[in-house]
């Protein structure tokens, strides 16, 4: 094990690093010194981490960690500011194409008539292009997403008629229509009822199945237990590796800027200075 000193402010912060003897092959996203940043803003500083290739990597983090302007850069639409950011081998912006971005609370124009089906075609657009004629190996695409977010009968249901954990599942739809080796989704199941959840959880572990790359955000430490990564920002990198060795009261309470401590039965407290009170927002048991 390595220790790496992550400084803030004034104090100093040991966070126990585990050695990456990963390969190329096995890296999805590699970070080195990167940071990312909108006019004198810094979103994310001085970052150096990877995840892995094949599984489903969990970011989290308070809010303005920089979770989201994470997944802009690896997605290539934004440019880092310094440092090197790669995806799958390459600079981020070279892989666009064989990235699908989930966003957080994507707006529906009421004003638009647009069906689930039609929506979910969007997803075929980056291979097609958006005015191409589409194929039959691309209705197969979006036939099999429809299926596999259980919306298939709601095809020719107009998008803003639907509740917001349809119209969720519609839009991981049309992510997973892209057919995408690197999926991304920002806060996928936040707000959303069982079911729903139920639904994308399981797609993301089917993509993974299929030996693509799921990486996602989340406030949830239970959600973020159930990955096969994590990486905790608090716009710097607190720790990053498998969820018991991220996941502990010692790095969440640096993370949060308060004390994480664990009940009797296993969930997880932390103090968040910036809500009220305290919030129980995981449980010990990542399976």
């Amino acid at each position: 094990m390595g220790v790496a000193a992550i400084v803030t402010g004034c104090r100093s912060y040991a966070a126990r690093v585990p050695v990456d003897t990963r390969t190329a092959l096995d890296i999805a996203v590699a970070a080195d010194d990167l940071v990312l940043a909108f006019g004198d803003h810094v979103a994310i500083q001085s970052a150096t981490f990877t995840l892995p290739r094949g599984r489903v990597s969990a970011i989290i983090g308070p809010n303005g960690s920089g979770k989201t302007t994470l997944l802009r850069a690896i997605s290539g639409t934004l440019e880092p500011r310094s440092g090197s950011l790669e995806v799958l081998g390459q600079p981020a912006v070279r892989r666009a194409r064989d990235v699908a971005h989930v966003m957080q609370a994507t707006k529906v124009n009421e004003t638009m008539p647009l069906t689930v089906a039609e929506v979910v075609r969007m997803g075929r657009f980056p291979a097609r292009g958006a005015l191409a004629r589409l194929q039959e190996s691309d209705h197969e695409a979006v036939a099999e997403a429809l299926e596999r977010m259980d919306i298939a009968d709601l095809a020719r249901v107009q998008l803003r008629d639907l509740s917001g954990g349809q119209q969720q599942r519609v839009f991981v739809a049309q992510g997973l229509a892209q057919q995408a080796e690197l999926l991304l989704l920002d806060e996928p199941i936040t707000g959303l009822d069982l079911t729903s959840q139920q639904r994308i959880e399981q797609a993301l572990a089917d993509e993974t199945a299929a030996g693509h790359t799921v990486i996602a955000t989340t406030h949830d430490v239970r959600a973020a237990g159930r990955a096969d990564h994590v990486l905790l920002l608090a716009t710097h990198v607190v720790a990053s590796g498998p969820p018991d060795d991220v996941l502990t009261e010692e790095h969440l309470g640096h993370a949060y800027g308060g004390p994480a401590f664990r009940t009797p039965d296993g969930s997880l407290v932390i103090t968040d200075p910036h809500v009220h009170g305290t919030q129980i927002t995981g449980h010990e048991d990542h399976a």
